[in-house]
């Protein structure tokens, strides 16, 4: 039977991203594990693995198309010899992933996910589920490993960022026995309220700030997903967060001698010193063991809880092309200032390549913006939801 290959979510709010390019073509055959294709966020590329065997039938979203909805069918994988043109009429949907450009979401909202439970008659159950019902969050591991042991996804509780589930998960369920797939209840799972997002902007309109400049006078760039992002964040952060900031003078002689005497102590590894400590990875594990000190400030706001957190996640800002980025250094306050510094540069190269994982920039406790190295000497960041 024909199996829907779907537009996955790499995140627990993501809607849509863009199919970058296929890495297999029509007729390939296609092996569990296998890598797909890659998928474009606002933040990064991720790869789509294949959790299911047989040859690439079709093709049903092709390559740079922007917008795709999750869930959107993208390609059907098959049994070779089998019979896939009741999976045909699914490519009309293609065009459609565009369709949340248009100005008019009372028009087109309902378009883009009313017909898909017919779309695709001869698609396997997985496939109908997952258009049915929100798809639980899991990376492609854990989800192949949940087939191979007839585990309903549903069922297993997460203990990855935002709850994602991983290998060990899957693990655990299969010691455990409880989370053996029913024959079809767990598709009845109540709908995931959409996060609501606050507008882009309240001033003037396009047409209003154009009329301002003679025409010809100047060049037009689209926004792109990352800057849509970064503008709708910082909007949320100005209006719903209360800033305010306060600033000492710091003497940091000693700290830069310490600097020193650590880096030409470090021991080499393949020829070359095993770490170079800067400035900024210090800053990284002082807050780290500042908000362990004062477990007060380690908290994200809720409309009904304050989330007190029990490890110090911090978040640092990278410039990337086009935009901005925060990895994450997960529990600092518990590592070394060799390892804080090798996986600060492993991150921030990776990000620069826009190769994080959702899971490697979601999730801090606090973040750190440091521009010292420009020689700036204040400036006032602005608090990234949920921080507090």
């Amino acid at each position: 039977m024909p199996v829907n290959i779907l537009m996955p979510a790499l995140s627990p709010t993501m809607e849509k991203g863009n199919l970058a390019k296929w890495l297999k073509k029509e007729g390939d055959t296609i092996k569990s594990g296998d890598i797909i294709a890659e998928i474009e966020t606002d933040k990064a590329t991720m790869e789509v693995e294949a959790v299911d065997e047989g040859i690439l039938a079709k093709i049903l979203v092709p390559d740079g198309t922007n917008d795709v909805a999750v869930n959107e069918i993208i390609g059907v994988i098959a049994a070779e010899g089998e019979d896939v043109n009741a999976a045909a009429p699914a490519k009309a949907e293609a065009p459609k992933a565009e369709a949340p450009k248009a100005e008019a979401p009372k028009a087109e909202a309902p378009k883009t996910n009313a017909p898909k439970a017919e779309d695709a008659p001869a698609a396997s159950t997985q496939a109908a589920a997952a258009s049915s019902g929100p798809r639980p969050f899991a990376s492609p591991l854990a989800r192949r490993l949940a087939k191979e042991a007839g585990l309903d996804l549903a069922k297993v509780q997460g203990s990855g960022p935002h709850g994602r589930i991983v290998e060990k998960d899957i693990e655990a369920a299969k010691a455990g026995g409880g989370a053996k797939a029913a024959p079809a209840a767990a598709a009845a799972s109540a709908p995931v309220a959409k996060p609501s997002t606050a507008p882009l902007a309240s001033g003037m309109s396009d047409e209003a700030v154009k009329k301002l400049f003679a025409p010809g006078s100047y060049e037009e760039v689209p926004h792109d997903g990352m800057r849509k992002t970064i503008a709708r964040r910082l909007l949320e952060s100005k209006q719903t967060i209360p800033h305010f900031y306060l600033t000492i003078d710091c003497e940091l002689d000693a700290l830069l001698k310490l600097r020193a005497e650590l880096n030409a102590a470090a021991p080499e590894k393949d020829g070359k010193p095993a770490y170079k400590l800067s400035v900024n990875d210090m800053v990284i594990k002082a807050i780290a063991l500042s908000l362990r000190a004062v477990p007060e400030a380690n908290v994200s706001w809720t409309e009904n809880t304050m989330l007190k957190h029990k490890h110090a996640d911090v978040g640092v800002a990278v410039s990337i092309p086009g935009g901005l980025i925060t990895p994450v250094i997960r529990d600092a306050c518990h590592k070394t200032l060799s390892q804080i510094s090798n996986e600060m540069k492993d991150l921030a190269a990776r990000a620069k390549n826009r190769k994080l994982k959702p899971e490697e920039y979601q999730g801090g406790t606090t973040a750190v913006s440091n521009l010292g190295m420009f020689g700036v000497k204040d400036f006032a960041a602005i608090v990234t939801p949920p921080h507090a």
